[in-house]
């Protein structure tokens, strides 16, 4: 690949392979490349919170000189390129080895709303684009043909302050395209569009961006073109920005945008996935294009249906779109005349069948217009069809077809090098290529207690020593009061048992759950012989106000004197946060209100780092608490309310069970104990829970079947 001097403008040419590895997000999950990038400039590395862009972009250029000269990093450097060029073939994958038979050239089109990657590019939001990124890391991994479609937000989700009451304030930072992995998509004649469609009665052009991960393209629809009207330019510039009317219109773009531009590229899909309602709109775009050919409406919904993929993240109401009729209508113009259908036939695809009249739902319209419908956990399965049991009226829930595939998370991004190069010492250096199987992770149960221990307190030090300059760097930038600086973390111990809760601040999160009896919590955290300190980060939705007041009663702790520093509030909370909370608490909490909590991936990212759960048992700690890899708050089994029993039950955990056993050392000052739950947790986590068993579920389930066009007799009527 020739180099873009404009962009690296002193990059020696012996070296200059650096950009090519620098614009592909794969580098973030390859260690060899990672560490190439840090001996470049170690400062920058860390200043840069690890983007190799920035990095050729501010390094000295003598610097840069040297390093092409140098034996020992040429060494490194080449051995990286190897393994780079080794990862870009297509030869001797999983997939090719399964599924020779089919083509790559005809992939799966993976639609969803937000991508979570890299902190360079912040186009995520939570839990649901993590996880999308985690599904392309581990498609690349796994060679599967994936190619995915989302938005471009220019002003990313947004950044969180706090002000000195706890009350979160939402401000806009756009990022910097730059220093991003990002490459601009243009048109046969250069224009910075790729198509065009029609909304509330103008013609919007939409451009794209495309970002490598690994073997997988992702495509980042943008509508900021001077071709459009000055009020559709901003369509697209920020996640889940605005009410309904802004939704409904980034949904529609993503939607019939993102099947037209695909399209305009060349790209022919054979099976198309709908990761959450948010795309619907693109099985009904492929409906149109049918229609407009002459196939009859039910055939062409036949042909859709059979070879669309849709999965559901949620139980909860609001996390399921729905629009006006009146505002669809306006938005899509007479799309039903393309379609052949009336204008009530269209308004049927999304109407459910006993709620919410004159809207049009959007995880109804992927339900009627999928074949293969996963939820993302066992337990989540079993709601989802209770949920959704109206829209097939014959049948018991226990007999809607909604299977699930539970999450998983991308081993290689979430686990800490240091627990990393543990396992290759004991596992085998290849453990990475064996993960499918789940015997790769039995030889965890037999890691030396001791230096197992040892890698733990490295990262629980480095954890700690983040929160510090993090606080250093608020402090010096925009907080004003010393009381800032306490709740940031400041007095927190590396030697106390920690506990981490990091989430979105839901109400059925609960994370101010454990502050219910504030006696009893304050007898645990300033116990002089067995303290306990908590670590909370996370952000509300800008229109969850409920949720704003939780985060603030949870912040008002910590200022409280009498809990003596022991609670913390870590601002604006993101990826790069993220991966060192996992990785350095001892104890990850997660108070779900059940049935309410789909999966939890968070939890499954501390687990691939030793660190144990304490949960409720819902979502994926459902199917993964088997009593030696964490703690479960057991089902309400009185007439208390659930917050009451949860609460109570908690406090007794961590009173007669989890505080005990990591204060319980040996004559070598280990807590054998603690360390068998680790253990416990690594492996369970390896053998179930990591995005490329997930990604091979979806291929085998619903992927496989969708390319071949396996349509059939389950689904519900459209019209």
């Amino acid at each position: 690949m020739a180099v873009d001097r404009n962009r690296f403008p002193f990059l020696p040419e012996r070296i200059e392979g650096l950009a090519e590895v620098a614009t592909n997000v794969s580098w973030s999950w390859k260690r060899d490349a990672r560490r190439v990038f840090e001996l470049l400039d170690e400062s920058l590395w860390h200043l840069t919170r690890h983007n190799p862009i920035a990095i050729l972009r501010r390094i000295d250029p003598g610097r840069l000189s040297d390093c092409a000269r140098d034996p020992r990093f040429l060494e490194r450097y080449d051995r990286m390129m190897a393994e780079y060029a080794s990862e870009q073939s297509w030869q001797d994958t999983w997939f090719a080895t399964e599924y020779a038979d089919l083509q790559r050239e005809r992939p799966v089109a993976y639609f969803c709303a937000e991508f979570g990657l890299h902190g360079s590019i912040p186009i995520y939001s939570g839990g649901l684009g993590v996880l999308a990124g985690d599904h392309c890391k581990a498609a690349s991994d796994l060679g599967v043909p994936l190619v995915g479609v989302g938005l471009f937000y220019q002003k990313g989700y947004f950044d969180q302050k706090l002000r000195l009451d706890g009350w979160q304030e939402d401000s806009d930072e756009q990022f910097d395209v730059v220093n991003a992995p990002l490459e601009r998509v243009y048109g046969a004649s250069r224009e910075p569009f790729l198509t065009r469609l029609q909304t509330n009665g103008r013609e919007v052009h939409v451009g794209a961006w495309r970002m490598l991960v690994g073997r997988v393209p992702v495509y980042l629809l943008d509508t900021n073109l001077e071709q459009n009207h000055e009020d559709d330019r901003d369509l697209t510039s920020k996640l889940y920005i605005g009410g309904p009317e802004v939704r409904l219109k980034q949904e529609w773009i993503l939607g019939v945008g993102g099947v037209r531009v695909l399209r305009a590229m060349g790209v022919d899909p054979s099976a198309w996935h709908a990761n959450e309602g948010h795309a619907a709109f693109m099985m009904v775009e492929r409906v149109r294009e049918m229609t407009v050919k002459g196939v009859a409406f039910d055939e062409a919904v036949r042909e859709v249906r059979a070879r669309s993929i849709f999965t559901t993240h949620t139980p909860v109401p609001a996390g399921h779109d729905t629009f006006t009729f009146d505002d669809l209508a306006q938005c899509s113009g007479a799309v039903w005349e393309d379609l052949g259908v009336s204008r009530e036939t269209f308004f049927e695809i999304g109407t459910h069948p006993t709620e919410e009249p004159g809207r049009f739902h959007m995880t109804v319209t992927a339900l009627r217009m999928s074949k293969h419908v996963n939820a993302v956990s066992r337990r989540h399965g079993d709601v989802s069809r209770e949920i959704w049991a109206p829209l097939w009226p014959d049948r018991a829930p226990a007999a809607v077809p909604i299977g699930h595939i539970t999450n998983g998370v991308h081993a290689a991004t979430w686990m800490a090098q240091e627990i990393s190069e543990l396992l290759d010492a004991n596992l085998g250096t290849d453990w990475q290529r064996r993960m499918l199987d789940p015997a790769t992770w039995e030889p965890v149960r037999d890691l030396d207690d001791a230096t197992l221990w040892q890698v733990h307190g490295r990262l629980k030090v480095s954890l700690m020593n983040f929160i510090r300059e993090e606080a250093r760097r608020r402090w010096v930038r925009h907080w004003k009061e010393a009381t800032h600086v306490v709740g940031a973390g400041t007095l927190l111990s590396p030697d106390v048992l920690t506990i981490g809760f990091a989430r979105r601040f839901a109400t059925y999160k609960r994370a101010d759950l454990i502050f219910r009896d504030i006696d009893r919590l304050r007898a645990l955290l300033v116990n002089s012989a067995r303290p306990v300190q908590i670590i909370f980060a996370g952000k509300a939705h800008p229109a969850d106000t409920p949720g704003k007041e939780v985060l603030r009663s949870v912040y008002g702790f910590t200022r409280d004197a009498r809990l003596e520093g022991r609670v913390a509030f870590l601002e604006d909370y993101e990826l790069h946060l993220a991966h060192r909370l996992v990785q350095g608490v001892d104890v990850w909490l997660n108070l779900p209100r059940v049935p309410m909590e789909a999966s939890g991936t968070s939890g499954m990212k501390a687990a691939l780092n030793g660190v144990p759960q304490l949960s409720t048992l819902d979502g994926w700690w459902h199917e993964a608490y088997e009593g030696l890899n964490g703690w479960a708050i057991p089902p309400g089994a009185s007439r208390a309310t659930p917050d009451e029993w949860d609460a109570e039950r908690l406090y007794r955990l961590l009173e007669e069970q989890v505080v005990p056993t990591f204060y319980a050392r040996d004559d070598r000052g280990i807590p054998t104990g603690w360390v068998q739950k680790m253990k416990h947790a690594l492996r369970v986590a390896g053998q179930q829970f990591n995005a490329r068993r997930m990604v091979a579920d979806y291929v085998k389930q619903s992927y496989v079947p969708a390319m071949h066009g396996n349509g059939g007799p389950d689904d519900p009527p459209v019209a």
